[in-house]
């Protein structure tokens, strides 16, 4: 490739997210890719491996905010870093960026745009490497936990059994079998990356000798196969907070996957599924409650008990001529909040119709029937029906 096929290579279409995409966004899509095109579940699949080593070159520089800064940098540039005629530039981007001097022994523009650019282009020829083996956070857990209606509202800590990657027991993570020690890329001098020569700028990539690790194994481990990593089991304490809702997400942070050279532990996602009540609701913060009333009560008023979750019940006054499916709220009965207050109880009252009647009650109904109260009510809907 050309050096302007390097610099016009698109991070953001590689990870398949928009150039104004968060942090959270970059992360869920690589976490996403790197899956679908691991090495471990493509083995012999070539194109599989290149696929996730450019998709693990898009993530190193859009992950990191300087980088990325950086990045959009130079390909924001006019021209697009586009060369004249003797390979110079249309004007001094050292100048452009605030570069004092004239950089190293014949260092023109190219050598200053590497010194701006170092963590993304390393100036360099043939496997130049630079820096250290880089600390690796470990990968994002996600889990799914299901709660009874009362351990949801109340808060509860749960165990959690996890099964993700961590470092081999067998080898301590090495990747070497017993008694052996892996020994340093001779390719990439233990960085992990290598350099590729593209005239004055040098693009970094995942090194094809130890596939980023900075180690060459040459007794592997029969358990990990050489890989230094192996599938662990774990159990940890959870603590759900009170008023957690269904389909809510939990974040525990470090309670992840272990992290590789010293790196810190990724981060815990706990899919919350809260089993429905058999007589409550719930909306946001508040929870729902329908209660049946009888037609005398919702006509004439009353006062009528109802229950509340977990509490005494409380009593409700019905005003005289109370619809059907008018709701009344019963202030801090509700979901505690993340502030620790409550929201309320919505109460909805449900009109019952009597379906067997006497004769007293069905005598007295006629009569109210007889009053021509109905026609009024449909007196204006009849009306309006006639308009055009």
């Amino acid at each position: 490739m050309s050096t302007k096929d390097y610099l016009e290579k698109d991070y953001y279409k590689v990870l398949g997210v928009s150039k104004t995409a968060t942090q959270e966004e970059i992360k869920k899509s690589y976490r996403k890719l790197a899956r679908k095109y691991h090495p471990d579940a493509n083995k012999g699949d070539a194109e599989a491996e290149d696929r996730f080593k450019e998709v693990s070159e898009a993530y190193d520089v859009l992950s990191d905010d300087k980088r990325r800064k950086e990045y959009d940098a130079v390909r924001s540039m006019p021209g697009g870093f586009r060369g004249q005629q003797g390979g110079g530039f249309p004007f001094d981007l050292g100048d452009l960026f605030g570069q004092q001097g004239g950089g190293t022994q014949g260092g023109g523009a190219g050598d200053r745009i590497g010194d701006l650019f170092g963590g993304l282009f390393n100036r360099g020829g043939g496997t130049r490497t630079t820096g250290t083996r880089r600390a690796r956070r470990g990968a994002d857990v996600e889990t799914e936990v299901t709660l009874s209606f009362g351990r949801a509202m109340n808060g509860v800590t749960v165990p959690i059994k996890l099964t993700s990657e961590a470092a081999c027991p067998g080898c301590r993570g090495t990747g070497a079998k017993a008694g052996t020690v892996p020994r340093v890329c001779p390719n990439c001098e233990g960085t992990g990356h290598e350099t590729r020569n593209l005239g004055s700028f040098g693009f970094q990539e995942p090194c094809k000798e130890c596939h980023g690790r900075g180690l060459v194994v040459d007794d592997p481990c029969p358990t990990c196969h050489g890989s230094g990593r192996a599938t662990g089991t774990r159990t940890i304490q959870a603590r759900i907070p009170a008023g957690v809702a269904d389909g809510q997400k939990i974040r525990l942070k470090g309670k992840g996957a272990p992290g590789e050279n010293g790196g810190p532990h990724g981060d815990l996602y706990v899919f919350i599924k809260v089993q429905p009540h058999r007589v409550f609701g719930r909306s946001g913060d508040n929870l729902t409650l329908t209660v049946p009333v009888t037609f005398p009560e919702a006509a004439l008023g009353a006062e009528i008990r109802v229950p509340t979750f977990q509490g005494q019940p409380v009593t409700l006054r019905l005003p005289e001529g109370t619809p059907n499916g008018r709701t009344f709220r019963v202030k801090g009965r509700g979901a505690t909040r993340r502030d620790g207050t409550k929201g309320d109880l919505l109460v909805t009252v449900d009109v019952q119709v009597p379906q067997k009647l006497d004769d007293q009650t069905r005598e007295a109904l006629t009569r109210l029937r007889d009053t021509g109260a109905g026609d009024d009510l449909r007196g204006d809907l009849l009306a309006q029906a006639k308009q055009e």
